[in-house]
């Protein structure tokens, strides 16, 4: 595997870094990883090598550049997280994922993963097509467009205890989509990252093996 920081241009003529993980040998698809409200962390980064790892050609777009470039924050800066999450246009965040889809589809077939925020965004560019197959973890903004259908295979991972979003909204997304929405017994919000006090070991193993499958189901020929 070997790593790199790339520019990528949207199509508004907007330029974005892009944390690049490449496979040893010739991918078998592209995978794009999307941010929490917290920048490319280093679990976003390691979730990134980690698709590498597995064989993907994997592609993390700093969605905070249109704001300012290099945005990584403490996972106790909420203030400052969700203030620069507010700046941030959901047109101008499809555009940024279409840039990055568009570089993995280099690769074959695209899969989109998110997480947090970036769980929401990856439903939502799901719904404009950018993608072959779609992994939310617990995006509490999906239900904000709901009339919206993504054009694509999508699975949803949610954590019974996740304190910053309702069992109400996770239900509403249950009843709207197609996708399969699995809910994580004794995991909070954010429990599939390991920098994070909810980190919760069982839960964040058994779901990236079923979504590693569900990738490879609907990415691989």
């Amino acid at each position: 595997m070997n790593t790199e920081t790339i520019t990528l241009t949207a199509d508004d003529g907007h330029e974005l870094q892009a944390y690049i993980a490449r496979p040893d040998g010739t991918p078998k698809g592209g995978i794009v990883v999307i941010q929490e409200i917290f920048g490319l962390t280093s679990h976003i980064r390691s979730v990134t090598e980690n698709f590498a790892a597995q064989g993907y050609l994997a592609v993390a777009p700093a969605m905070f550049d249109r704001i300012k470039p290099g945005i990584v924050l403490d996972y106790t800066d909420f203030d400052t997280a969700r203030g620069t999450m507010g700046m941030l246009d959901q047109d101008q965040c499809v555009s940024d994922i279409r840039a990055a889809a568009e570089f993995a589809r280099s690769a074959g077939k695209v899969g989109v993963i998110g997480f947090c925020w970036g769980g929401a965004m990856t439903d939502l560019a799901a719904c404009h097509g950018l993608a072959d197959a779609g992994v939310s973890y617990y995006g509490r903004m999906t239900v904000e467009w709901l009339d919206k259908q993504p054009t694509c295979p999508m699975l949803y991972h949610y954590g019974d205890r996740d304190e910053l979003i309702p069992a109400q909204d996770v239900e509403k997304i249950q009843r709207a989509r197609r996708g399969t929405v699995n809910v994580w017994g004794s995991a909070g919000h954010g429990f599939c990252c390991e920098d994070r006090p909810s980190y919760h070991k069982s839960s964040a193993t058994q779901s990236m093996e079923i979504t590693l499958k569900f990738f490879a189901d609907h990415l691989l020929d």
